[in-house]
Parts: C-alpha cells; sequence; structure tokens
C-alpha cells in the first residue's frame, strides 16, 4: 500500500497547493474563475487528445473495460434512485437535496485520475481513463440533469444542457484524437508542443480542484453528506471491480477501472446543481469531504484490487 500512497501523495500536495492559494491574495475571484475556465476550454482537452493519440492499447480489452464502467454507472445510479424512498421515510434527506446527493454518488473526477495514473501505472493508465471520461460523460450529465429536474426546484432546460454536451469540449477532443489516430498521426513537433500543454493541465487542474474546496464544512455528520461519501468512495469501486472480475477482466485492467471508480467527485456538477436549481452548497460540501478522504481511500482501494485481481 504504501508504494500507492507515495504515488498518491504528489496529487494531493497540489490540492492542498490549491486549497492554500486560494485563500492567500495571490488573485481574485475573477483570476481563478479564469483558470478554470483555461483548463475546461484548453488546458484539459489538450490533455485528453495527447494521451488518447499517443497511447498503446495493444493487449488491453478496450470495449469489456468501458462496457464495465458505463455498466456501472448505470447500476450505481438505480441503487441510488432505489435508496430515494427510504431517505424520504425516514427524513434523513431533504427532496431539495437529494439531486446532489445523486449527483456525488454518480459523477468522477477523471482529471484526478488521469494525475494518478500517469504518476503510478503505465502510460496506457491515462488513455483507458481518458477514453472511459469521453465514454461516460454524455450518458452521466443526461442522468443527473433528469434527476435535478425532477427533484430540485425548478425545471431543467433539457435542449440546452444537451446542446452543451455535444460541444463539450472533452467529447471533442477524443473524437479528434480517435480521428487522428486512424488517420496516421500528427506532425512531430506539434504533438510535442500539445504534451507540454498536457503536462500544464495536470499540475493547474489539480490546484484548481484544491481552490474549488471548502475545508470549514469538513466536520458536518449529516446524513445528506456521508452517505454519497459512502457510496462514490466504497460501493462504486466495489461494484465497478466485481463487474469487471465478473467480465473475465484481470490484472491492470481492474485496476485502471478501480481508479476511475474510486476518486472523488468532479466539481462541474457544482455548476449545474447551481444553473438548474440543486442544492449547490451541498454538492460543495460533499465534494470537499470525499476529497479529503480519498487521500487515504484511493490508495486502499487500488491495492485490494491489486491483490484480489491478480
Amino acid at each position: 500500500m504504501l508504494p500507492v500512497f507515495e504515488a498518491s501523495l504528489p496529487i494531493f500536495l497540489l490540492i492542498l497547493a490549491g486549497v492554500a492559494l486560494r485563500r492567500l491574495p495571490v488573485t481574485n475571484e475573477a483570476g481563478w474563475n479564469g483558470v478554470e475556465q483555461i483548463a475546461y476550454w484548453f488546458l484539459y482537452p489538450v490533455l485528453v487528445f495527447v494521451t488518447i493519440l499517443n497511447a498503446d492499447f495493444s493487449g488491453l480489452a478496450l470495449d469489456t473495460m468501458l462496457l464495465t464502467l458505463v455498466l456501472g454507472v448505470g447500476v450505481m445510479a438505480a441503487l441510488t434512485l432505489g435508496l430515494w424512498p427510504l431517505l424520504r421515510a425516514t427524513g434523513s434527506v431533504a427532496v431539495g437535496e437529494y439531486s446532489s446527493v445523486f449527483q456525488t454518488a454518480l459523477r468522477w473526477n477523471g482529471f484526478m485520475a488521469l494525475a494518478i495514473a500517469h504518476g503510478l501505472f503505465p502510460p496506457a493508465a491515462a488513455a483507458v481513463v481518458a477514453l472511459a471520461m469521453a465514454a461516460i460523460i454524455l450518458p452521466i450529465n443526461v442522468i443527473c440533469v433528469l434527476v435535478i429536474s425532477r427533484f430540485a426546484d425548478r425545471d431543467a432546460g433539457l435542449m440546452a444542457v444537451v446542446r452543451k454536451l455535444v460541444t463539450n469540449p472533452l467529447i471533442i477532443a477524443s473524437a479528434a484524437a480517435l480521428l487522428m489516430r486512424w488517420t496516421g498521426g500528427l506532425y512531430g513537433p506539434v504533438n510535442l508542443a500539445l504534451q507540454l500543454v498536457g503536462n500544464a493541465a495536470l499540475g493547474m487542474g489539480l490546484v484548481a480542484i484544491g481552490a474549488g474546496l471548502r475545508v470549514g464544512d469538513l466536520a458536518s455528520l449529516r446524513v445528506a453528506i456521508w452517505l454519497p461519501v459512502a457510496l462514490k468512495l466504497a460501493v462504486f469501486p466495489a461494484l465497478v471491480v466485481a463487474i469487471a472480475m465478473a467480465f473475465g477482466l484481470s490484472g491492470l485492467e481492474v485496476q485502471y477501472l478501480a481508479l476511475c471508480a474510486a476518486v472523488p467527485t468532479a466539481m462541474n456538477g457544482y455548476l449545474l446543481a447551481r444553473q438548474l436549481g440543486g442544492d449547490a452548497e451541498l454538492y460543495a460540501v460533499v465534494t470537499t469531504t470525499q476529497t479529503a478522504l480519498a487521500f487515504f481511500t484511493i490508495p486502499a482501494v487500488l491495492t485490494l484490487t491489486a491483490q484480489i485481481s491478480g
């Protein structure tokens, strides 16, 4: 477990740097918003593009791996929805809170997974993570929009959100990389330049994650906070690993999928909750709690997965 912990440590040190920098007079709120916009529209897409473009997928059962993750998302969504009658009957989660419970149990921070994959596994791992991000961005967002529109304070503009999904820069970058692989690659110096941008994206993305966290909210004991923490950091990884091994996957293939499932939720769901009437504040609290605990749970999940997957 120690090697996994040490490989994850730089990731969380950068997140802590983001937490500290946000509280120092380095820049104002507009500056941090600018960093997030540059990362979303340029740095992250370039990272996804060059990772997929230059990856060696030989020997990996990509179709089965992606099917495993998509199926895991579907089962997790059904499980979380199935808990709602119990949560409503006990009064432990309010109607307005439930959509954020659902989102934070289902979404995953692919950029954190990319950073850990780069530090811990062969290059193919980062490419698998990037492909997985592209494959499940659309279904996860559609499901989350439908749930928010059912449980939030106002109806979602579904068509407007769908238009945003089909113009998502990560989906476009993934499709472009696959097309470029098929057509013969990219001019060497351009490829190198994009790889340098991708390297910058890893560090900047992790700092931005830390800057968005709300450390003061970690002490709350509400069910609406700790239920999605348990679902995302423990139940979801166990579910994905079980599905992967049932499909006959083993070794590194299972560990790549376990990494995708073990990372905390993504911050982009906060914006969706705020735009569509969900409980954005609860989303932020859960994300902070999950990210803090993931420092311990990700090494545990990866170590256990390595032991049982052979």
